[in-house]
């Protein structure tokens, strides 16, 4: 049978996942204890990850994470496809709700439409991808507000009840609704929207939206990393 895994990185590894929590540094018998290794073993393996950067070994004899890590974590982040992964969900939200589907994060003093997958229907709410919108009017604008800055009885309304809904703010034929996306570390990420004509979008299909988008963003917060 073929090894899948090399037992000296194995290993490295384990000894690397020890640093958790609020736990910054450990002394060499606290590794030994977490991962029952001798500290020999620990000691030879500490200096190979010391040498490229993944420990840093201090004066004082413990050991704290080193600065590739920040630096691989950080090429991760910036590379990571959000589109890959909010993409199935707009789509099924259209489908679900034959209106437009958006996803909005902040950008300063604005709100920039990031993702869209526009309804079925013939006559919808449209928008482009990459538009810039006011943070003061429309269901996303208040509920990035509410997460992102937290004031007044609009933002504590919204995050005790978990969405946010406009009707005709920012156009008064529109409406929308809107709902958070909390990444995996618990940040939020942004504003998972389904917007249509006011008209069509009765107080039934709202709640309707509301609840699927919910769900949506459940499904899709765990594999979002900020």
């Amino acid at each position: 049978m073929i090894e899948t895994h090399v037992a000296a990185v194995a290993r490295a590894l384990t000894i690397l996942d020890c640093f958790e929590g609020d736990k910054h540094a450990l002394k060499l018998k606290e590794i030994a204890e977490k991962t029952g290794y001798y500290k020999s073993t620990i000691l030879r393996l500490a200096g190979t990850l010391e040498h490229f950067g993944y420990l840093r070994h201090n004066e004082d004899g413990s050991y704290m994470l080193g600065p590739t890590l920040w630096r691989l974590g950080s090429l991760y982040r910036h590379r990571f496809d959000f589109a890959s992964q909010i993409r199935p969900s707009l789509k099924h939200l259209a489908e679900s709700t034959l209106e437009s589907a958006s996803f909005y994060v902040r950008d300063g003093d604005v709100r920039v439409c990031l993702l869209r997958q526009n309804g079925p229907q013939t006559i919808r709410h449209h928008l482009d991808e990459g538009a810039h919108l006011s943070l003061d009017a429309g269901a996303a604008g208040h509920l990035i507000r509410a997460y992102t800055d937290g004031g007044g009885d609009m933002a504590a309304r919204i995050l005790r009840e978990g969405h946010a809904v406009s009707l005709g703010e920012r156009d008064p034929d529109t409406a929308s609704i809107a709902v958070p996306v909390m990444a995996a570390n618990g940040r939020f990420a942004g504003a998972l929207v389904v917007s249509g004509l006011r008209s069509r979008f009765t107080a039934e299909a709202r709640d309707k939206a509301i609840r699927l988008a919910k769900q949506s963003a459940r499904d899709l917060g765990p594999a979002l990393i900020l």
